[in-house]
Protein backbone atom coordinates (compact mmCIF):
# COMPACT_ATOMS: atom_id res chain seq x y z
CA UNK A 1 0.00 0.00 0.00
CA UNK A 2 1.59 3.07 -0.67
CA UNK A 3 2.03 5.87 1.55
CA UNK A 4 3.30 9.40 1.24
CA UNK A 5 5.39 11.12 4.02
CA UNK A 6 4.54 15.10 4.73
CA UNK A 7 7.94 15.47 2.34
CA UNK A 8 6.88 13.28 -0.40
CA UNK A 9 3.49 14.90 -0.26
CA UNK A 10 5.16 18.40 -0.76
CA UNK A 11 7.07 16.99 -3.44
CA UNK A 12 4.22 15.94 -5.18
CA UNK A 13 2.17 19.37 -4.69
CA UNK A 14 5.14 21.65 -5.83
CA UNK A 15 5.62 19.16 -8.97
CA UNK A 16 2.02 19.62 -9.72
CA UNK A 17 1.88 23.14 -8.96
CA UNK A 18 5.02 23.37 -11.59
CA UNK A 19 3.10 21.90 -13.85
CA UNK A 20 0.08 23.69 -13.93
CA UNK A 21 1.60 26.61 -14.15
CA UNK A 22 3.81 25.87 -17.30
CA UNK A 23 0.66 24.97 -18.96
CA UNK A 24 -0.80 27.75 -17.77
CA UNK A 25 2.14 29.73 -19.02
CA UNK A 26 1.94 27.93 -22.65
CA UNK A 27 -1.87 28.77 -23.00
CA UNK A 28 -0.27 32.24 -22.60
CA UNK A 29 2.23 32.75 -25.28
CA UNK A 30 0.20 30.79 -27.70
CA UNK A 31 -2.84 32.85 -26.93
CA UNK A 32 -0.28 35.95 -27.88
CA UNK A 33 1.59 33.71 -30.98
CA UNK A 34 -2.24 32.92 -32.46
CA UNK A 35 -3.54 36.94 -32.29
CA UNK A 36 -0.08 38.40 -33.46
CA UNK A 37 0.50 36.60 -36.40
CA UNK A 38 -0.51 35.75 -39.17
CA UNK A 39 -2.69 38.63 -38.91
CA UNK A 40 -3.36 40.86 -35.70
CA UNK A 41 -5.85 43.36 -37.63
CA UNK A 42 -9.00 41.17 -35.99
CA UNK A 43 -7.82 41.63 -32.48
CA UNK A 44 -7.12 45.33 -33.31
CA UNK A 45 -10.44 45.39 -34.51
CA UNK A 46 -12.46 44.35 -31.37
CA UNK A 47 -11.09 47.51 -29.63
CA UNK A 48 -12.51 49.86 -31.93
CA UNK A 49 -16.01 47.75 -32.34
CA UNK A 50 -16.41 48.80 -28.17
CA UNK A 51 -15.62 51.93 -28.13
CA UNK A 52 -12.34 51.51 -26.28
CA UNK A 53 -9.67 53.34 -29.03
CA UNK A 54 -9.80 54.81 -32.29
CA UNK A 55 -8.55 53.25 -35.64
CA UNK A 56 -5.05 54.94 -34.55
CA UNK A 57 -4.82 53.68 -30.74
CA UNK A 58 -6.04 50.43 -31.25
CA UNK A 59 -3.49 48.66 -33.10
CA UNK A 60 -0.72 50.07 -29.81
CA UNK A 61 -3.47 48.73 -27.37
CA UNK A 62 -3.44 45.36 -29.28
CA UNK A 63 0.54 44.84 -29.45
CA UNK A 64 0.49 45.97 -25.45
CA UNK A 65 -1.67 43.10 -24.22
CA UNK A 66 -0.21 40.33 -26.79
CA UNK A 67 3.32 41.52 -25.23
CA UNK A 68 1.33 40.88 -21.22
CA UNK A 69 0.58 37.79 -22.23
CA UNK A 70 3.98 37.00 -23.69
CA UNK A 71 5.70 38.74 -20.60
CA UNK A 72 3.17 36.23 -18.40
CA UNK A 73 3.68 33.36 -19.97
CA UNK A 74 7.37 33.42 -19.69
CA UNK A 75 7.06 34.31 -15.68
CA UNK A 76 4.84 31.40 -15.21
CA UNK A 77 7.19 28.76 -17.03
CA UNK A 78 9.98 29.94 -14.64
CA UNK A 79 7.37 29.39 -11.71
CA UNK A 80 8.85 33.03 -10.98
CA UNK A 81 7.98 34.01 -7.81
CA UNK A 82 4.27 33.18 -7.80
CA UNK A 83 2.62 33.84 -5.14
CA UNK A 84 3.79 37.04 -4.49
CA UNK A 85 3.85 38.31 -8.12
CA UNK A 86 3.00 36.18 -11.25
CA UNK A 87 0.01 34.98 -10.01
CA UNK A 88 -2.04 38.05 -9.10
CA UNK A 89 -0.97 39.47 -12.26
CA UNK A 90 -2.21 36.75 -14.15
CA UNK A 91 -5.55 36.74 -12.27
CA UNK A 92 -5.56 40.46 -12.53
CA UNK A 93 -5.14 40.38 -16.50
CA UNK A 94 -7.76 37.40 -16.92
CA UNK A 95 -10.26 39.68 -14.90
CA UNK A 96 -9.50 42.15 -17.18
CA UNK A 97 -10.06 39.91 -20.11
CA UNK A 98 -13.60 38.48 -18.94
CA UNK A 99 -14.69 41.93 -18.18
CA UNK A 100 -14.24 43.12 -21.97
CA UNK A 101 -15.81 39.41 -23.00
CA UNK A 102 -19.00 40.51 -21.06
CA UNK A 103 -18.80 44.18 -22.96
CA UNK A 104 -18.65 42.07 -26.16
CA UNK A 105 -21.57 39.75 -25.29
CA UNK A 106 -23.18 42.89 -24.02
CA UNK A 107 -22.84 45.13 -27.14
CA UNK A 108 -22.66 42.27 -30.15
CA UNK A 109 -23.77 39.13 -28.20
CA UNK A 110 -22.24 35.53 -27.82
CA UNK A 111 -21.87 35.34 -31.71
CA UNK A 112 -18.65 35.22 -33.92
CA UNK A 113 -15.07 34.70 -32.96
CA UNK A 114 -14.18 36.54 -29.38
CA UNK A 115 -10.42 36.08 -31.17
CA UNK A 116 -8.71 34.63 -27.65
CA UNK A 117 -6.85 32.37 -30.09
CA UNK A 118 -7.26 34.31 -33.40
CA UNK A 119 -8.08 32.71 -36.24
CA UNK A 120 -6.28 29.61 -35.56
CA UNK A 121 -9.09 28.23 -32.70
CA UNK A 122 -11.95 29.76 -33.01
CA UNK A 123 -14.30 30.17 -29.31
CA UNK A 124 -17.58 32.23 -28.87
CA UNK A 125 -17.32 35.19 -26.17
CA UNK A 126 -19.16 32.68 -23.89
CA UNK A 127 -16.49 30.00 -24.50
CA UNK A 128 -14.12 32.17 -23.70
CA UNK A 129 -14.91 33.89 -20.54
CA UNK A 130 -15.41 29.78 -19.22
CA UNK A 131 -11.55 29.31 -20.07
CA UNK A 132 -10.43 32.15 -18.31
CA UNK A 133 -12.94 31.12 -15.10
CA UNK A 134 -11.07 27.94 -15.43
CA UNK A 135 -7.47 29.49 -16.02
CA UNK A 136 -8.22 32.05 -12.33
CA UNK A 137 -9.07 28.65 -10.59
CA UNK A 138 -6.01 26.54 -11.85
CA UNK A 139 -3.87 29.92 -10.45
CA UNK A 140 -5.84 30.02 -7.48
CA UNK A 141 -4.93 26.26 -7.07
CA UNK A 142 -1.12 26.93 -7.92
CA UNK A 143 -1.41 29.56 -5.26
CA UNK A 144 -1.60 27.48 -2.45
CA UNK A 145 0.89 24.57 -3.82
CA UNK A 146 3.66 26.69 -4.77
CA UNK A 147 5.45 29.87 -3.69
CA UNK A 148 7.75 29.45 -6.86
CA UNK A 149 11.69 30.00 -7.35
CA UNK A 150 12.97 33.30 -6.23
CA UNK A 151 15.94 34.08 -8.59
CA UNK A 152 18.94 36.44 -7.51
CA UNK A 153 18.74 39.86 -9.58
CA UNK A 154 15.15 39.00 -10.06
CA UNK A 155 14.77 43.08 -10.81
CA UNK A 156 16.74 42.77 -13.98
CA UNK A 157 15.67 39.54 -14.49
CA UNK A 158 12.10 40.84 -14.64
CA UNK A 159 12.93 44.00 -16.10
CA UNK A 160 14.75 42.31 -18.94
CA UNK A 161 11.60 39.57 -19.24
CA UNK A 162 8.95 42.70 -19.24
CA UNK A 163 10.85 44.67 -21.93
CA UNK A 164 11.39 42.28 -24.19
CA UNK A 165 8.21 40.44 -24.31
CA UNK A 166 6.08 43.93 -24.32
CA UNK A 167 8.58 45.31 -27.45
CA UNK A 168 8.50 42.03 -29.72
CA UNK A 169 4.65 42.20 -30.98
CA UNK A 170 6.10 45.40 -32.30
CA UNK A 171 8.69 43.81 -34.08
CA UNK A 172 7.48 40.84 -35.19
CA UNK A 173 4.25 42.82 -36.49
CA UNK A 174 5.10 46.36 -36.59
CA UNK A 175 2.92 48.90 -36.96
CA UNK A 176 2.48 50.84 -40.46
CA UNK A 177 0.23 53.75 -40.05
CA UNK A 178 1.85 54.72 -43.39
CA UNK A 179 1.01 51.95 -45.45
CA UNK A 180 -0.24 51.98 -49.28
CA UNK A 181 -1.13 48.80 -51.48
CA UNK A 182 -0.44 47.78 -54.59
CA UNK A 183 -3.44 49.03 -55.84
CA UNK A 184 -2.53 52.41 -56.05
CA UNK A 185 -1.09 51.64 -59.07
CA UNK A 186 -3.31 49.70 -60.91
CA UNK A 187 -5.98 51.18 -63.14
CA UNK A 188 -8.46 54.05 -62.37
CA UNK A 189 -10.75 56.30 -63.43
CA UNK A 190 -12.38 54.23 -65.60
CA UNK A 191 -16.29 53.27 -65.46
CA UNK A 192 -17.13 49.98 -63.78
CA UNK A 193 -20.03 47.67 -65.27
CA UNK A 194 -21.93 48.03 -63.19
CA UNK A 195 -25.29 47.60 -65.37
CA UNK A 196 -24.17 43.85 -65.82
CA UNK A 197 -25.79 43.84 -61.89
CA UNK A 198 -28.80 45.18 -62.80
CA UNK A 199 -29.20 44.06 -66.24
CA UNK A 200 -28.03 40.26 -65.61
CA UNK A 201 -27.74 37.80 -68.70
CA UNK A 202 -28.59 35.05 -66.09
CA UNK A 203 -30.74 36.22 -62.98
CA UNK A 204 -29.97 32.75 -61.18
CA UNK A 205 -26.54 33.72 -60.50
CA UNK A 206 -26.99 37.87 -59.90
CA UNK A 207 -29.02 39.16 -57.53
CA UNK A 208 -29.56 42.94 -58.05
CA UNK A 209 -28.11 45.03 -55.83
CA UNK A 210 -31.20 46.10 -52.97
CA UNK A 211 -29.72 49.89 -53.56
CA UNK A 212 -28.62 51.91 -56.78
CA UNK A 213 -25.05 51.53 -57.17
CA UNK A 214 -24.49 53.57 -60.85
CA UNK A 215 -24.97 56.93 -59.09
CA UNK A 216 -23.85 58.47 -56.38
CA UNK A 217 -20.62 57.50 -54.08
CA UNK A 218 -20.16 54.02 -52.66
CA UNK A 219 -17.41 51.92 -51.16
CA UNK A 220 -17.83 48.59 -53.15
CA UNK A 221 -16.38 45.32 -51.50
CA UNK A 222 -16.22 42.33 -53.90
CA UNK A 223 -15.70 39.06 -51.57
CA UNK A 224 -15.29 35.83 -51.20
CA UNK A 225 -17.46 33.95 -48.33
CA UNK A 226 -15.13 31.44 -47.49
CA UNK A 227 -11.76 34.18 -48.68
CA UNK A 228 -10.36 34.33 -45.09
CA UNK A 229 -8.77 37.85 -46.47
CA UNK A 230 -12.47 38.94 -47.16
CA UNK A 231 -13.96 38.36 -44.02
CA UNK A 232 -11.30 40.02 -42.44
CA UNK A 233 -12.19 43.17 -44.19
CA UNK A 234 -15.93 42.38 -44.01
CA UNK A 235 -15.08 42.48 -40.01
CA UNK A 236 -13.36 46.23 -40.61
CA UNK A 237 -16.39 47.03 -42.61
CA UNK A 238 -18.55 46.01 -40.09
CA UNK A 239 -17.29 48.52 -37.06
CA UNK A 240 -16.76 51.27 -40.33
CA UNK A 241 -20.25 50.86 -40.33
CA UNK A 242 -21.36 50.52 -36.83
CA UNK A 243 -19.33 53.95 -35.90
CA UNK A 244 -20.86 55.83 -39.51
CA UNK A 245 -23.84 54.09 -40.68
CA UNK A 246 -24.20 56.98 -43.32
CA UNK A 247 -21.58 55.37 -45.31
CA UNK A 248 -22.63 53.90 -48.72
CA UNK A 249 -20.90 50.72 -48.12
CA UNK A 250 -21.98 47.85 -50.12
CA UNK A 251 -20.67 44.56 -50.49
CA UNK A 252 -21.31 42.32 -53.61
CA UNK A 253 -20.78 38.31 -52.88
CA UNK A 254 -19.42 35.44 -54.21
CA UNK A 255 -19.90 31.64 -53.13
CA UNK A 256 -22.23 29.33 -52.56
CA UNK A 257 -25.21 30.72 -50.42
CA UNK A 258 -25.73 28.06 -47.59
CA UNK A 259 -22.16 29.32 -46.48
CA UNK A 260 -23.56 32.93 -46.42
CA UNK A 261 -24.74 32.22 -42.54
CA UNK A 262 -21.45 31.07 -41.55
CA UNK A 263 -19.72 34.23 -43.40
CA UNK A 264 -22.10 36.90 -41.04
CA UNK A 265 -22.16 34.81 -38.02
CA UNK A 266 -18.55 35.14 -38.56
CA UNK A 267 -17.92 38.30 -39.95
CA UNK A 268 -21.18 40.09 -37.18
CA UNK A 269 -21.76 41.93 -41.03
CA UNK A 270 -25.16 41.76 -41.42
CA UNK A 271 -25.18 45.66 -40.91
CA UNK A 272 -23.86 45.92 -44.03
CA UNK A 273 -26.42 45.73 -47.48
CA UNK A 274 -25.13 43.04 -49.86
CA UNK A 275 -25.99 40.89 -52.71
CA UNK A 276 -24.63 37.78 -54.31
CA UNK A 277 -23.28 37.99 -58.13
CA UNK A 278 -21.87 34.64 -59.17
CA UNK A 279 -19.81 33.01 -62.64
CA UNK A 280 -18.38 35.40 -64.96
CA UNK A 281 -20.42 38.63 -64.10
CA UNK A 282 -18.29 38.13 -60.96
CA UNK A 283 -14.91 37.97 -62.20
CA UNK A 284 -15.80 40.71 -64.96
CA UNK A 285 -16.42 43.13 -62.46
CA UNK A 286 -13.35 41.57 -59.44
CA UNK A 287 -10.74 40.01 -61.21
CA UNK A 288 -9.81 37.16 -58.66
CA UNK A 289 -7.24 38.78 -56.05
CA UNK A 290 -10.16 39.56 -53.52
CA UNK A 291 -11.47 41.55 -51.96
CA UNK A 292 -11.77 44.31 -54.44
CA UNK A 293 -12.15 47.24 -52.60
CA UNK A 294 -13.39 50.08 -54.75
CA UNK A 295 -14.38 54.22 -53.98
CA UNK A 296 -17.16 54.58 -56.86
CA UNK A 297 -18.06 58.24 -57.87
CA UNK A 298 -20.98 57.81 -60.57
CA UNK A 299 -20.19 54.26 -61.87
CA UNK A 300 -16.02 55.94 -62.33
CA UNK A 301 -13.90 53.62 -60.15
CA UNK A 302 -11.78 56.33 -58.62
CA UNK A 303 -9.45 54.15 -55.97
CA UNK A 304 -8.59 51.02 -55.29
CA UNK A 305 -7.79 49.82 -51.96
CA UNK A 306 -7.28 46.91 -49.97
CA UNK A 307 -8.20 45.86 -46.33
CA UNK A 308 -5.27 46.59 -44.56
CA UNK A 309 -4.73 49.94 -46.00
CA UNK A 310 -9.33 51.01 -45.70
CA UNK A 311 -9.94 53.94 -43.81
CA UNK A 312 -13.08 54.85 -42.25
CA UNK A 313 -11.65 58.54 -41.72
CA UNK A 314 -10.38 58.53 -45.50
CA UNK A 315 -14.22 57.36 -46.42
CA UNK A 316 -15.30 60.18 -44.18
CA UNK A 317 -13.23 62.44 -45.75
CA UNK A 318 -13.77 61.54 -49.03
CA UNK A 319 -17.45 61.64 -48.87
CA UNK A 320 -17.79 65.04 -47.43
CA UNK A 321 -14.91 66.87 -49.94
CA UNK A 322 -14.56 64.29 -52.44
CA UNK A 323 -10.65 64.38 -51.89
CA UNK A 324 -8.62 60.94 -52.00
CA UNK A 325 -5.82 60.42 -50.01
Amino acid sequence: MLSFTPSKMQLVKKILAILISVGLGLVFIYSGYTKLLPVIETFEFTFVDIGVANWYAAPIIARLLIGLEFFLGLLLIMNYNLKKFTLPFTIGLLLFFIIYLIIQISTTGNHGNCGCFGEHIKMTPLQAVIKNVIMIAACVLVYFLFDGWKIKFNKLLLSFVGVTAVLTPFVVNPIDYAYTSNNLDEKINYPLELNLLYQPEDTSKVEIPKINLQKGKHVIAFMSLTCPHCRIAAKKFKVIKKNNPDLPIYFILNGDKPKYKDFIEDTQASNIPSSFCLGKTFINLAGTNLPRIYYIDNSMVLKKVDYYELSQYNIEDWIKTGKLK
